[in-house]
């Protein structure tokens, strides 16, 4: 493990962001910054499909705990970013071993995991954390999807399933018809046996799960945020009204309720959808689609 200290010039002049890495299960140094506050505590962020640690939603949550003066850890999964190792599609298992490492870690140098945070691919992460490890007590799940069946065609063609039996992969191009990964046989089967549902069902009644979701998010449907409220037993639901994947107008807002939430300051006023209020989400998304 190294690190390298930067000051960070924000509204705390002792906050630092520390350049850390970490050691995987499989031998790759996976990169993040560590926005230091110096409390015991530490909320780990994880990003997305295809994203990293600097995309805008990670480095927005980490800055606003940092303000409440709460450490706040970002990494890169391994093939992605700064990480070392190869990019590969599914993998939700292996980038929860990957968030394993990362937390072990934090839990070496004697600090406390508060909660960990995750964007997209990585909402499903950290449920896929919690629901095996049961050793973290808050959760957050933003714009996770649930049915990991639905959002395939649109990268990889409608012929998807037949093609990757007969080729045993298939290589995404961009819109300019540049190569960007290969989808392998085996890393579609992961994706398609990852059980969220079952997941949910695992995590502990202890452990508060809160999951936000944009009505306007087209990359993964609003609805998929009423099926994590059904299945996971201490949940708070919040459809942020107007927001979409990237949360790109409501960064403010998002960040808001994250830290409301992980402060635990009167969750039931400053995140008022729950499980019961999942007819009113219903409702809010209806009358966006």
């Amino acid at each position: 493990m190294t690190r390298r200290h930067q000051t960070h010039d924000g509204p705390h002049n002792s906050v630092q962001q520390v350049r850390v890495v970490v050691q995987n299960s499989h031998g790759e140094n996976l990169v993040g910054i560590l926005h230091e506050t110096g409390s015991k505590e530490v909320v780990i962020i994880c990003h997305g499909f295809q994203s990293s640690k600097e995309r805008i939603p990670m480095k927005n949550l980490a800055l606003a705990l940092e303000r409440e003066g709460i450490s706040a850890f970002r990494f890169d999964f391994a093939g992605n970013g700064e990480s070392e190792g190869s990019f590969h599609y599914g993998n939700y298992h292996r980038e929860t071993e990957d968030l394993r490492a990362v937390i072990l870690h934090f839990c070496q140098e004697q600090r406390l995991i508060s909660a960990i945070v995750g964007h997209s691919k990585g909402g499903n992460v950290v449920l896929l954390y919690a629901s095996k490890y049961n050793d973290v007590p808050i959760v957050v799940n933003i714009s996770g999807r649930f049915n990991l069946e639905r959002g395939m065609e649109g990268r990889l063609g409608k012929d998807f399933l037949q093609r990757i039996k007969q080729d045993g992969f298939i290589d995404v191009k961009n819109r300019k018809g540049k190569f960007e990964y290969r989808v392998t046989e085996e890393s579609l089967i992961d994706r398609l046996t990852t059980d969220t549902c079952a997941a949910c069902g695992l995590i502990h009644q202890d452990c508060r799960v809160l999951t936000i979701h944009g009505s306007m998010d087209k990359i993964v449907p609003a609805e998929d945020a009423l099926e994590f409220a059904k299945f996971i037993h201490n949940h708070k639901l919040h459809i942020m009204e107007g927001a979409d994947h990237e949360y790109t107008s409501h960064q403010d807002e998002l960040a808001t309720i994250v830290v409301n939430f992980i402060r635990g300051d009167s969750c039931e006023n400053k995140v008022p959808l729950t499980q019961s209020g999942s007819q009113r989400a219903m409702n809010v998304i209806k009358s966006r689609i």
